[in-house]
């Protein structure tokens, strides 16, 4: 398990958030020194941004390397995120129109990409830092999307349900 504080670039009008992640990863098992996982995480913003807040809920594959006490990964995850916009964005409905449309909150689907690494404190704990470019769709952008880029740093905990297999096998 893991939790963390993270800072994202929201990629909306030059929005920022500082918020809390927090997770879960359960390792497979082992082939050729790679270790893959499934991961499930969270994002909630902990102090408003000027423009947006982002919440998301992610989940996907994670492949580490371990190189002793250091273990570098790769993830990519997808998932369901909502944005909270902090001003009104109001647009036309269609091109030429009168009417506009105004956001106050949009829903997406998020995909997240991303990179990090892990370095044991103790047999248990580990410190963690993460980075994420995570794809948010979303009408306030010409685009039709935004790009957020999310750094974590925080801590993992690791269970270790095999100490009483580790033990034998070192007799």
């Amino acid at each position: 398990v893991f939790a963390g504080v993270t800072g994202t670039y929201t990629g909306i009008d030059q929005g920022k958030n500082l918020g809390i992640t927090a997770g879960a990863d359960y390792t497979i098992g082992g082939f050729f020194g790679f270790r893959p996982a499934v991961e499930v995480r969270g994002t909630y913003p902990i102090h408003d941004g000027h423009v947006d807040d982002q919440e998301s809920i992610l989940a996907g594959v994670r492949v580490e390397r371990p190189i002793r006490r250091f273990h570098p990964y790769g993830d990519f995850l997808i998932g369901r995120g909502e944005i909270h916009y902090i001003g009104l964005f109001a647009f036309p409905t269609s091109p030429g129109s009168p009417f506009e449309s105004v956001y106050i909150q949009t829903d997406s689907t998020v995909y997240s990409p991303g990179a990090g690494f892990e370095y044991d404190l103790t047999n248990h704990f580990a410190l963690r830092v993460d980075a994420q470019d995570q794809h948010w769709d979303t009408p306030v952008n010409p685009s039709g999307s935004a790009w957020a880029k999310q750094g974590t740093v925080g801590v993992t905990y690791r269970f270790d349900f095999n100490h009483h297999w580790k033990q034998r096998r070192r007799r």
